[in-house]
Formats: C-alpha cells, structure tokens, sequence
C-alpha cells in the first residue's frame, strides 16, 4: 500500500526519524553482543519469570540451545537493525522485531510481584521499555515508509 497521500510530509518524515532511530538501537544491540567475546543470553533466559519461564529456562539449560539462541538474537538484532534503517523488507523488519521483543518482554515481565534478578535502573510497573518498542513497532508495520522513502521504494516499485 502506498500511504504517501495519506500522510503529510511532517508525518512521514517522523515516521522515518523513528524506524531509523529504532534500527539504530537495534543495530547496536547486536553489534555490541557480537563484538563481546563474553555475551551470552544464558543470564537472562536462566533468571526468566513469568509464566513461560520454565520454557526460557529449559533454553539455558542447553548449551545447543544456547548457541542458537546467541546467533538467532545477535543476528536477528543486526538483520533487523539494517532494515529498518535502509527501509529494506520494512514491515518484515518491523514485524520481526516486535516478535523478538516481546520475547524479552515474556522472559521478563514488568510485574509486581516479579523479583527481578538483573539488577537494572528501570522501575516499571506492567510498560517497559520492550512494550513501547513493540507498539512502536507495530505502528511501523503499520505505515511501512520504507515503501516511500527506503529501499523497499526501488524494489518493489511498480510501473503503472
């Protein structure tokens, strides 16, 4: 769909401002795990919680599991870091994203009674920081500007 007569130009180019500005983090999040020798999703699926916590803690206890989950999640972050910024499969960048984020979110649920073992500087109650980059997501998957301005323009242009 083209939502280019849709949207305004001030519109559009914030949409643009925040999918590049959330490929960037996203981007960086794995580039930063795949430069660090010693990252390992193994910490944060073993301190899970949540009710799908015996699922994320079943994964730590598999050093398999853990080497497919440590690619899929640093190469995941980079592949779909990449697209948001280039515009490139853009709602599939978006979409993707969203499912990788709420399964941080589902590892580690902004609850009240959750005991969280990370120590963070985030005092959440139900909306974190996952949540407000799936909604964000979501509304990109929603209005894909990479269709207007990205590389998804030049490959999936259409001649009338």
């Amino acid at each position: 769909m083209n939502y280019s007569h849709q949207l305004n130009a001030f519109q559009l180019c914030s949409l643009v401002v925040v999918r590049i500005l959330l490929g960037w983090y996203l981007l960086y999040e794995g580039l930063a795990k795949l430069f660090n020798p010693h990252w390992s999703s193994f910490g944060y699926l073993k301190s899970a919680q949540g009710f799908l916590s015996g699922f994320f803690h079943s994964l730590a206890d598999s050093s398999q599991a853990i080497d497919v989950v440590n690619f899929l999640n640093i190469w995941g972050l980079i592949a779909i870091g990449l697209g948001l910024i280039l515009g490139i499969l853009g709602r599939i960048a978006s979409l993707s994203g969203a499912f990788l984020i709420l399964l941080y979110y589902l590892a580690h649920p902004p609850l009240i009674h959750a005991n969280e073992v990370l120590m963070t500087n985030e005092n959440t109650l139900w909306v974190d920081k996952n949540l407000i980059f799936i909604s964000v997501l979501v509304l990109l998957y929603l209005f894909p500007t990479s269709n207007i301005i990205g590389l998804d323009r030049f490959i999936f242009f259409k001649r009338n």
